[in-house]
């Protein structure tokens, strides 16, 4: 095999988030008396942590007022802890290439900017039915994706190279970590943007669907 494991973004790769993050930004929204936002807009305003979504979420010149991002921050985070699990599920095909990956032996991981306990509850109801060797969300004084100091602690603790390692994304956040960690960098096309947005940020496959990865291994 090519790779000995594979880095997997969460959320817009494993998992279709989307409606229960965009829901949980507009439910405040409208608390605050603040327009709310289309669903359409949430795939370019997620992926980057939970502050970067609110800032791109909040009117103008809100989201630009730090002290108003902050405030809003933790109402969003409550939001989503009494909504994750209402409209998220797997990507089809998320489940077979897990279970495919996991007969041939190869190692599996994810990295995540969502915050690192959420991230390990959202796992762990969703996918708990494959064994992933390293889970990581965003960690209070560890720089986020794209900064690729995460992603060399999951090849740290996976005990592997990075240049063995598949990383699996839909974001321009994450060709750009896996180029930084100099892993091999996979765009995921079902996901939350566009195959020109990842070619341009350094993708150099595209899988149309989670099945396509396993050609790659």
């Amino acid at each position: 095999m090519r790779y000995a494991a594979v880095l997997f973004d969460l959320d817009g790769t494993l998992l279709d988030t989307l409606e229960d993050l965009g829901d949980s930004v507009n439910a405040v929204l409208a608390r605050l008396g603040h327009p709310t936002q289309e669903m359409s807009r949430y795939r370019y305003f997620v992926g980057d942590g939970v502050s970067n979504l609110v800032r791109r979420a909040l009117p103008e010149p809100l989201g630009r007022d730090e002290a108003v991002v902050e405030t809003v921050t933790p109402l969003v985070r409550a939001e989503y802890g009494r909504r994750w699990h209402d409209k998220t599920h797997p990507y089809p095909g998320v489940p077979e290439l897990l279970t495919g990956l996991a007969h041939r032996g190869v190692k599996l991981s994810v990295l995540s900017n969502k915050p690192h306990p959420a991230t390990l509850e959202v796992m762990g109801y969703f996918l708990s039915e494959w064994r992933f060797d390293v889970v990581l969300g965003a960690r209070p004084g560890v720089p986020i994706k794209p900064d690729p100091g995460a992603a060399l602690d999951v090849c740290t603790q996976l005990g592997v190279r990075p240049g063995v390692v598949l990383y699996l994304g839909d974001t321009n956040t994450d060709m750009q970590t896996a180029v930084g960690a100099g892993m091999y960098p996979v765009g995921a096309l079902w996901g939350f943007r566009t195959a020109d947005e990842l070619l341009d940020s350094g993708a150099r496959a595209l899988v149309a669907h989670p099945r396509d990865v396993l050609d790659l291994i």
